[in-house]
């Protein structure tokens, strides 16, 4: 798994599938998971560790001995494994995938590692000397660039003030590291969390039509073979369920949704349940075709239950829609491509992939998107701009500098839309009039929500 995602792999997607053609489930399956995301997620805790009990730089191991190393440092400084036998597997692991030379370098290093404890080794990797952010990233493993970034979008948002917000930082980061419950999303009309219930599921925290899955494959439900439900994280159910809530002002006729950017299909699959049960059609648009097709296949049970042409998925770029279709949709989401720093616990290599550069692309992109977003809504809609990130040039910045250009924009109070199951605005996430969850307060990831109405411009 690990040299798959050194590759390019994405975790999240590979090791289910890794797990069922290796047939490990149940508790195996539960450890083999630990294992690889609590190894991903802890290299920037693991790595100068490793630096020092081997007595040399990282760039002179070789990559898939210094892999099999950060497998047995997890087991040895992250998990109840009994170090001896640690040590014993994972040499026998490198003997097995690195060969007879490398099972002896890994021998010494594991055995200098085990002979000090977790907090030993933080002390001496994280000393009180070094830079407080550079501390904590090696302490809680992120890198420093992000480390800043969430520094200052707590304080951007609102939520941490100077004298707490380190505090908030370390609950922030300490969150990305713990293994995030897995979030299953009944669609209304084909499902209901009561299905999910009965089958071993509990009810979700805030989100009406969300559950939490115990463990195990979630495909084992019925109702998510099928599709009519889903895993999805409930933060992600709570800014669709927002977008569908809000009332738009002078509707004739059914109401036309658009999801800008759909793949691979999470909130589009909720959206299009809940046009459907609003008596609303959606178009789904995505810029590729391969997932577009990804959109399809969520949809299918959705298309399968509504009218001819209810619920229909485009190909096309985002940024033109609004140019090639003017004015000609109520609802518009855009679940702008970002650096998805609020979803780090759940996409454990995405944090030692991003770098401060993707910025300039992604910021770029998220402008354009929202643009062409306003310019596709008619007068009285509204468009919702979700990220997965609360990076303050992706969420905050990026809605200021599109609406300051245009006089034909009302924000709304996004976190007054926010709602959970029993009609409560969510507590912890009002940033200003935008909305900001937070894995450590909320349990879900970092979305970030902004609510704009689209109004007849004011005669200058």
């Amino acid at each position: 798994m690990l040299r798959a995602v050194a590759d390019g792999a994405y975790a999240n997607l590979e090791l289910p599938a890794v797990l069922r053609a290796q047939r490990v489930s149940g508790r195996d399956a539960g450890f083999a998971t630990e294992l690889t995301y609590g190894t991903l997620r802890l290299r920037g805790r693991y790595d100068p560790i490793i630096e020092i009990a081997a007595g040399r730089g990282l760039a002179v191991i070789d990559a898939n001995v210094l892999d099999t190393l950060r497998l047995g440092c997890h087991q040895l400084l992250g998990m109840r494994v009994p170090s001896h036998a640690a040590v014993a597997e994972t040499v026998a692991l490198a003997r097995q995938v690195n060969g007879a030379g490398a099972a002896g370098f890994v021998n010494a290093v594991l055995r200098r590692v085990s002979e000090r404890s977790p907090d030993e080794w933080l002390a001496a990797v994280a000393p009180e000397s070094l830079d407080p952010v550079a501390r904590l990233g090696v302490r809680e493993s992120h890198p420093a660039w992000i480390v800043k970034a969430l520094r200052e979008a707590l304080l951007g948002h609102g939520r941490s003030a100077r004298d707490n917000v380190d505090v908030d930082l370390a609950a922030v980061l300490a969150a990305d590291n713990a293994a995030a419950a897995l979030s299953l999303v009944a669609r209304p009309g084909l499902s209901s969390v009561a299905d999910l219930a009965a089958a071993g599921a509990t009810p979700g925290r805030w989100a009406a039509t969300a559950a939490t899955w115990p463990g195990g494959d979630p495909g084992s439900i019925a109702a998510v073979r099928d599709g009519r439900a889903a895993v999805q994280d409930e933060g992600s159910q709570l800014v669709a369920l927002a977008l569908a809530a809000v009332p738009v002002e002078r509707a004739e006729g059914p109401q036309r949704w658009l999801d800008l950017c759909a793949g691979p299909g999470g909130k589009a699959g909720l959206l299009a349940a809940l046009a459907l049960d609003q008596g609303a059609s959606l178009v789904a648009n995505e810029v590729s075709e391969h997932r577009a097709e990804l959109v399809r296949h969520t949809l299918r049970p959705a298309i399968a239950s509504g009218r001819d042409g209810q619920i229909e998925v485009r190909v096309g770029d985002g940024r033109e829609v609004g140019a090639l279709e003017p004015a000609a949709y109520d609802k518009v989401l855009v679940d702008a491509p970002c650096t998805g720093l609020g979803a780090l616990r759940r996409r454990p290599e995405a944090r030692w992939r991003r770098t401060p550069d993707d910025l300039t692309v992604l910021t770029k992109l998220q402008r354009e998107l929202l643009a062409s977003a306003l310019d596709a809504t008619r007068v009285g809609g509204v468009v919702a701009y979700v990220t997965c990130s609360p990076h303050l040039s992706e969420t905050v910045f990026a809605v200021r500098d599109v609406i300051k250009k245009r006089p034909d924009v009302e924000v709304l109070d996004a976190a007054e839309s926010l709602r959970d199951k029993d009609g409560h605005a969510l507590p912890g996430a009002a940033s200003g009039r935008f909305a900001q969850l937070w894995p450590d307060l909320h349990g879900t990831d970092g979305m970030f929500l902004a609510l704009l109405r689209k109004v007849a411009p004011t005669p200058s």
